[in-house]
């Protein structure tokens, strides 16, 4: 485990493929110098995996909830839990 570090599980919904959301939200996490993943699903969503200290993390999450995340978010599930370390960087996946 991650001594210093909290992972924010989220799956955000709404119009959120095809519009740049998964580079943006990579991006959006290097600049909180967060680490983990972010993928398209099949349906529709985004799911995104993301560690590092809870203040950046709570930033993440509210720039997922705001106007300035790309496309339209409808709704945003999260949990957040300890971090587990297993991440070196923040990659989009497929």
């Amino acid at each position: 485990m991650a001594a210093d570090g909290v992972r924010l599980t989220a799956r955000v919904s709404g119009v959120v493929q095809g519009v740049g959301f998964r580079y943006w939200t990579a991006r959006k996490a290097d600049e909180l110098l967060l680490t983990g993943t972010v993928r398209n699903h099949v349906d529709g969503s985004v799911e995104l995996v993301a560690e590092g200290p809870g203040p950046d993390i709570d930033r993440m999450l509210a720039w997922l909830n705001s106007s300035r995340a790309p496309g339209r978010v409808e709704n945003v599930e999260s949990e957040v839990t300890e971090a587990t370390g297993e991440f070196g960087e923040f990659r989009i996946i497929g």
